[in-house]
């Protein structure tokens, strides 16, 4: 296995001679460092979670949120470099605007996905471009095709999952998502089982405070991404 920093991980446009892209893995990584950020989907409906670490009792309560709704009926939740993640949650609503404003209907999730992430794999094709230190969740649901979650990597890489985590505590939440199976969960049995495990996340990572936000799209409501930060917050002292 070849070591970092004997030059092939100068630019996105060079290849290691094991193949890799270094300064894709140098991304993943720091992308890795956030919170931990949950998907979970199910019969009816998708949840999204994530732990964010970035509270300080001087912030306004909303400062730094990582879940957001996009054209008002696709959720989004990233982890990642904050800078980042503006960056590309404003691609993200501007792409969505634009689709809406030319063909007067909104975009669907899966050309909104192929949008993002190509995108994302274009910052990882020159030399003068970094890739984004983020990954992301997008979340939907329409009558015709039920609830829908991807995953997007910081490679561009898109997949389609039925639950999904990544970040600080990422595999410990998967271990805990993959004792169940989510795919004929209701919605409020989807919402109970994302605070239990939410909730063996009690303790504070490395010393710091968080709370968790989450957001829920489905038949319950209507196909609009619903955004609440304030019933599932945890105050860390």
């Amino acid at each position: 296995m070849y070591s970092e920093g004997l030059g092939f991980d100068l630019s996105t446009a060079q290849y290691a001679p094991n193949g890799r892209v270094f300064q894709i893995d140098y991304a993943t990584r720091a992308a890795e460092k956030s919170g931990t950020v949950m998907g979970i989907r199910g019969k009816d409906s998708v949840v999204l979670a994530v732990q964010n670490l970035y509270v300080n009792p001087l912030f306004d309560p909303d400062a730094n949120k990582r879940i957001f709704a996009i054209d008002g009926t696709i959720g989004m939740a990233v982890g990642g470099l904050m800078s980042d993640c503006n960056v590309v949650v404003e691609l993200t609503r501007l792409e969505a605007a634009s689709f809406r404003s030319r063909h007067e209907r909104a975009i669907s999730l899966e050309a909104l996905c192929e949008r993002v992430d190509s995108f994302l794999h274009a910052q990882t094709m020159y030399s003068g471009a970094r890739p984004f230190a983020v990954t992301i969740m997008l979340a939907g649901w329409d009558q015709e095709k039920g609830p829908r979650l991807y995953q997007i990597e910081t490679s561009g890489t898109t997949t389609e999952r039925y639950s999904s985590s990544f970040g600080e505590s990422g595999e410990r939440a998967q271990r805990e998502m993959d004792k169940f199976s989510f795919n004929n969960f209701p919605s409020d049995q989807l919402m109970q089982m994302a605070t239990q495990i939410t909730h063996n996340f009690d303790e504070e990572p490395n010393g710091k405070s968080f709370r968790w936000d989450v957001g829920t799209v489905g038949a319950q409501t209507k196909g609009l991404f619903k955004y609440n930060s304030q019933a599932w917050t945890k105050k860390n002292e």
